[in-house]
C-alpha cells in the first residue's frame, strides 16, 4: 500500500534527516495508522499490529470512529503525532479550499510534510496568527495575542507595538507548535523579522515586490533580478521566493545590529535604486495613485509588519505556496506550479533552495551609505503606514491628489516632469469598500445594475477584489479596470458603495497618548 504521504495525489520520497510523523487516532484502536519514513525510500503507511479491538468502556460509547478520525461529542478530530507530541486537528474534513477540494487535514498534513522548510522561516520568531476559521474564501482576522488556552509547550513572548501597547505572541520552535497554529485556522504563516531573544533588532530584511494592476509577471521577474544585483553590489545576498500570489519576495539575512527604522531605511534605499535603474517598470512611491509597474514595498520592514514566510500556503483558489527559488529559476518560473499538492515533492526531491540562508548574515553598512547619499541628493524619508506615529522627517501623509493646491493648478505635463515618472494609464475605479467581502460584492452588483452596458464588457480579470489590511482585521476593496469599455462609454467614478475606511477618524497620536504606560525595570 503506497498512498500519498500527506497530500492527495502527491507521493513523496523521504530524504535522510526528515522527522518521522505518525497519524494516530487514539480512540480508533482498530486502525492505528503509522506513517513510516525510511530514508531514501518512498513513504509507506502500515497498520500497527499492536492495535487492539475497539474499547468497551462505556465512557467511549459516544465516540464515533470515522476511519482514522474520532468524534468526541460533536467535535470531530484527528490526532497527528509529530515532534514527540500529539496535536489534534479539529474538524479535519472541513473544506478549506472549495475549488481545489482540500480540507483542513490536508493543510495540516502539508505542513507536517514541509516542516523542515517552513520552520526555517518561522522558528524562534513571534508570529501573528492570521486565522481563516471558515477556510480560504472566508474572512480572516489577525490575532496578535496568543489564545488564553494553549498547551504549556506552546511558547509566547511579549512584544511592544508602535501604538505603545503590548501583547504576548506565539513563538514557534518545532513542528508540533507549527501544527497547533495551523489547527487554529492559520493558512499562511506571518512571522516577525526578529528572534524571540532580541525583539528590537531584526535579522531579516524583506524586499516585497507587489505588482500593480496590468503589470505582467515578466516585469515582476525582471525587477527581482535587478534587486538581486543591487543587493549583491552592496555585499548582501538575496534569497528569492514566490509570494504565492502575484509577486516575489527577496529575503536577506542580516546581522542583529540595526533597529527597525534602520532596516526600513536600507530597504527604501534599495527600492529607490531599483527604481532609478528601471523607472519604466519599478516604483518606490507609497501612494497608489502615483504608482506604476512593480511597487517595492519598503514599509514591510517597519516594526510590527509581517510577510507570509517561505513554504506558506496562500489563500488562493488553487492553494498556492510561497516557494523558495534558485536565482536561475526566477526568469522562467511559474507561480501556479507551486501548490499544496506539488510543494512536498519538490522539497523531497530537490531540498530547500533557502537551506543556507542562515549561514552568513550580512551587513547593512553599505546600504545605509547609499541611503545617506540619496538623502544628500534631496531624497528624504518616505510615507509610513497610516497607523504609525508621524515621523520627524516624514513628508505629508496625505495623497497628492488631496493636498491643498497653492497658486495655479499644475498641468499634467508639469506634474509628470516634477515626479520624474509616468502615471498608470489603467482606467481604474473603486466601486466598493466594506469590512466584509460579501458586502463589497453586493456593492459591485449594485454598480453593475446601474451600469449594465459597461458591466457587460468587463472581463474576469477586470474585477480586482483586494483584501486590505486594517487596524485589527482585513477588509475588502473592489476596483474595476474599464480598459475594455470604450472611453466615451465609461461611467464616471462614483463614491464607493459601501464606503468603508478603517482609518477614518483614527488619530495615531491620540492613541499613543492613551496607550498604557509600561513600567521600567529596575
Amino acid at each position: 500500500m503506497t498512498p500519498s504521504l500527506y497530500v492527495p495525489g502527491c507521493a513523496v520520497d523521504v530524504r535522510p534527516g526528515n522527522r518521522r510523523f505518525i497519524c494516530v487516532s487514539r480512540e480508533s484502536r482498530t486502525s492505528r495508522l503509522q506513517i513510516d519514513s525510511t530514508p531514501g525510500k518512498q513513504a509507506r503507511i502500515r497498520e500497527d499490529p499492536s492495535a487492539g479491538r475497539p474499547p468497551t468502556d462505556r465512557r467511549l460509547a459516544r465516540r464515533v470512529r470515522i476511519d482514522n478520525t474520532v468524534c468526541v461529542g460533536k467535535v470531530q478530530q484527528t490526532l497527528l503525532e509529530v515532534a514527540g507530541r500529539e496535536v489534534a486537528v479539529t474538524n479535519p474534513d472541513k473544506v478549506f479550499f472549495p475549488r481545489a477540494g482540500h480540507t483542513k487535514l490536508d493543510l495540516a498534513k502539508y505542513y507536517a510534510a514541509v516542516a523542515e522548510g517552513a520552520l526555517r522561516g518561522i522558528a524562534e520568531r513571534p508570529i501573528v496568527l492570521k486565522r481563516y476559521v471558515n477556510g480560504a474564501e472566508g474572512e480572516p482576522f489577525f490575532q496578535k495575542r496568543a489564545p488564553d488556552q494553549h498547551p504549556e509547550w506552546v511558547e509566547t513572548v511579549e512584544l511592544s507595538f508602535p501604538s505603545g501597547r503590548t501583547a504576548r505572541e506565539v513563538v514557534v520552535r518545532d513542528a508540533a507548535q507549527l501544527l497547533w497554529i495551523v489547527n487554529l485556522g492559520c493558512i499562511d504563516l506571518n512571522p516577525h523579522p526578529v528572534r524571540a531573544d532580541d525583539l528590537e533588532h531584526p535579522d531579516e530584511l524583506r524586499v516585497d515586490l507587489d505588482p500593480g494592476p496590468g503589470t505582467s509577471w515578466d516585469d515582476v521577474r525582471r525587477v527581482a533580478l535587478i534587486v538581486r544585483d543591487v543587493l549583491g553590489e552592496h555585499d548582501l545576498r538575496g534569497w528569492p521566493k514566490t509570494s504565492g500570489s502575484r509577486g516575489i519576495h527577496v529575503y536577506v539575512r542580516i546581522e542583529r545590529r540595526w533597529s527597525f527604522d534602520q532596516v526600513r531605511r536600507a530597504t527604501l534605499a534599495v527600492a529607490r535604486e531599483v527604481e532609478r535603474r528601471a523607472p519604466e517598470i519599478a516604483t518606490s512611491k507609497w501612494w497608489k495613485e502615483e504608482r506604476h509597474g512593480v511597487f517595492i514595498d519598503y514599509n514591510q520592514n517597519a516594526k510590527d509588519r509581517t510577510v507570509a514566510s517561505a513554504w506558506s500556503v496562500r489563500p488562493t483558489p488553487d492553494a498556492r505556496v510561497s516557494m523558495p527559488l534558485e536565482w536561475d529559476e526566477v526568469a522562467d518560473c511559474d507561480p501556479a506550479a507551486f501548490t499544496l499538492v506539488t510543494a512536498p515533492a519538490r522539497l523531497a526531491e530537490r531540498g530547500d533552495s533557502a537551506a543556507a540562508i542562515d549561514a552568513a548574515p550580512g551587513s547593512l553598512d553599505r546600504l545605509l551609505e547609499l541611503s545617506a547619499a540619496q538623502e544628500a541628493a534631496g531624497l528624504g524619508d518616505a510615507p509610513w503606514p497610516p497607523h504609525y506615529k508621524k515621523q520627524q522627517d516624514e513628508p505629508p501623509r496625505v495623497m497628492p491628489s488631496r493636498r491643498k493646491r497653492v497658486g495655479a493648478a499644475e498641468s499634467p505635463d508639469a506634474a509628470k516632469a516634477r515626479s520624474g515618472r509616468r502615471r498608470s494609464t489603467q482606467p481604474l475605479i473603486t466601486v466598493a469598500k466594506a469590512p466584509h467581502k460579501e458586502d463589497a460584492l453586493a456593492g459591485l452588483e449594485r454598480w453593475k445594475t446601474r451600469h449594465p452596458e459597461a458591466a457587460a464588457l468587463l472581463e474576469v480579470d477586470d474585477v480586482l477584489v483586494d483584501s486590505m489590511r486594517g487596524r485589527s482585521s482585513t477588509w475588502t476593496r473592489i476596483r474595476l479596470n474599464l480598459r475594455h469599455v470604450p472611453e466615451r462609454d465609461r461611467p464616471v467614478e462614483e463614491p464607493p458603495d459601501p464606503d468603508y475606511d478603517p482609518w477614518r477618524n483614527f488619530d495615531p497620536e491620540r492613541r499613543e497618548s492613551r496607550a498604557p504606560k509600561t513600567r521600567s525595570s529596575s
